[in-house]
């Protein structure tokens, strides 16, 4: 039960943080591109840790994005969004494990 616990505060702290990136990036950048969904699952790939990242990240919110995007005829930021997140994804979780194997 004790570890039941530990997940469901970390997935707690994971999607406060979640929400708070996301504010913090549209005060800065503004509405037009989904740049907080980027920044927390780039950051999540990067540590790749379940409880406050699983939290923290989201797969529902990138595909949202990526469609509300696409649907307001911005076919080529669409693109570049879902490019971006892969590929930064997939680069930050080599580093993420790389960083984590020389460590430990």
């Amino acid at each position: 039960m004790s570890n039941i616990l530990l997940v469901a505060i970390g997935g707690a702290i994971g999607s406060v943080g979640r929400y708070l990136v996301g504010l913090w990036a549209t005060r800065l950048a503004g509405p037009s591109f989904p740049w907080g969904t980027l920044t927390v699952n780039v950051v999540g790939a990067f540590a790749i840790v379940t409880g406050i990242l699983g939290g923290f990240t989201t797969w529902s919110s990138f595909t949202l994005d990526t469609m509300v995007l696409f649907e307001r005829g911005e076919v080529g930021l669409s693109a570049l969004y879902l490019l971006a997140s892969l590929l930064v994804s997939f680069a930050a979780i080599f580093a993420g494990l790389a960083l984590g194997r020389a460590l430990f």
